[in-house]
């Protein structure tokens, strides 16, 4: 194989009973002894965007002047702020934007005025102000994940994926004649095409890997609780032979992990089918009821989709605005949309901040999965960007000033890391957003309400 210069493709499937298993990449994808050996192996970057709903503890004047989430250094090796600490680990893949404006989030009539929870997540990746409207006739603007899939992930088996961890089937009108989809999704095909959200990590593996046969067999191979690698053994045995011991390590790790999370579905499943009495009442079968362990579900699957370069394209939405769940993991009772409402008292701003924090934690769940993952040159985070953050500043008060977000990996060696850049007051958040798709390698020059671009 070698020798000749023969190799597999990049976009090998293997397909068995209901399933299509694509493959990571191997060495053998590359022709050997020729210039594409080493330009192949710093692929197209990967994106990842990330809201969070009700804002955070940092955009608070307390939190400012405490640097609970904006480091007190600006320029490189920053000292970490509280929130931040989970991160603190990947020091030299972090870079942190502070004092962003999401302008396009605040109301612009006196109809508008307290709709901020209904606003907040169409502006995070759009940088646009929602139409208000609970007709269909429904326009904001197209969100980064979607230009960027637009131009860089119409090659890939799914141009883009969108999850959420939180549910709950709204539609129609929501409160001060917003259309609810407004608050439902953080992805915008076009101004008037918002996407949907998975919630069932089931569907969304099936999305993946179920791209076999017909809807009867997968039907069927469920039913039999048999595992998508079950019909390609034989193929999988005999691509093996073809491959040198680094591949067949590579590969071999992969479907282990891919099956691992095929087992905790089923485990999942089989949990809730036998005990009907439900933490999240009419969830999905395949939904845990513990929600961190939903999310990280949920970047597990993100994290194969970008191993197999299904797509480079991911979306993750926590939560809904105004949802009061409550996170015992971060160390307080305190639900989610009270907490927000902390009326300035630092004692309750720092409980605040505790659920910031233990929500920054899962992110770093992800990022070292993308860290640890070997991808052509580097790894999949030097070859990914990930954004996490919220139009939402100071939710006591419902406003969008102050706004932090954390960008994690090198998007190939473009953002360099370890840096905290402090924006001018007033800087819309949109200047974010356009800095993303240019490091991505992206020809634009506006996003939004965007005026320049924030130097990362």
């Amino acid at each position: 194989m070698f020798i000749t210069k023969k190799h597999i493709s990049r976009r090998t499937v293997l397909r068995g009973m209901g399933a299509g298993v694509a493959l990571p990449l191997l060495e053998a994808m590359v022709p050997a002894q020729t210039p594409l050996r080493k330009t192949a192996a710093s692929p197209k970057s990967r994106l990842t965007c990330i809201e969070v709903v009700h804002g955070d503890a940092g955009s608070t004047e307390f939190g400012t002047n405490e640097n609970l989430w904006m480091p007190a250094k600006e320029g490189f090796d920053f000292e970490f702020p509280p929130i931040l600490k989970p991160l603190e680990t990947f020091r030299e893949d972090v870079t942190v934007v502070s004092m962003t404006d999401c302008h396009q989030a605040d109301p612009v009539t006196a109809e508008e005025v307290g709709a901020d929870h209904f606003r907040s997540a169409a502006v995070f990746l759009t940088a646009s102000h929602p139409k208000q409207t609970n007709g269909s006739d429904i326009y904001c603007g197209t969100s980064i994940d979607q230009i960027y899939a637009h131009e860089f992930g119409q090659d890939t088996p799914l141009p883009s994926i969108q999850y959420q961890a939180e549910n709950e089937d709204s539609s129609g009108a929501c409160a001060f004649n917003y259309s609810c989809v407004y608050q439902n999704t953080i992805s915008w095909s076009t101004p008037t095409t918002p996407l949907p959200m998975t919630y069932n990590p089931r569907m969304a593996f099936e999305q993946l890997f179920g791209s076999g046969g017909s809807e009867a067999d997968r039907a069927t191979r469920r039913r039999l609780s048999r595992s998508i690698l079950d019909g390609i053994l034989h193929d999988m045995a005999r691509l093996k032979q073809a491959l040198n011991p680094n591949d067949r390590s590579r590969l071999d790790k992969y479907l282990n992990s891919l099956r691992e999370v095929e087992r905790r579905i089923q485990a999942i499943e089989t949990y809730n089918a036998d005990n009907p009495e439900r933490e999240v009442p009419n969830a999905p079968i395949g939904v845990p009821d513990f929600w961190d362990e939903h999310v990280r579900l949920m970047f597990d699957l993100q994290h194969l989709a970008f191993e197999a370069e299904i797509t480079r394209v991911s979306t993750m939405k926590f939560g809904l605005d105004a949802h009061n769940r409550v996170f015992p993991e971060s160390g307080t009772m305190a639900p989610f949309h009270s907490a927000s409402h902390h009326g300035n008292t630092p004692n309750q701003i720092l409980e605040f901040a505790k659920i910031n924090t233990y929500h920054h934690s899962l992110v770093a769940y992800y990022v070292n999965k993308l860290k640890n993952t070997p991808d052509g040159d580097g790894t999949l985070l030097d070859h990914s960007l990930v954004l996490y953050g919220s139009a939402m500043g100071d939710s006591n008060v419902h406003n969008h000033k102050r706004v932090p977000f954390t960008l994690i990996g090198h998007a190939g060696g473009t953002v360099k890391g370890n840096q905290h850049v402090r924006c001018k007051e007033g800087t819309p958040q949109g200047n974010g957003l356009l800095a993303v798709l240019q490091k991505l390698g992206m020809d634009i020059e506006k996003v939004g309400d965007s005026t320049g671009v924030v130097p990362i």
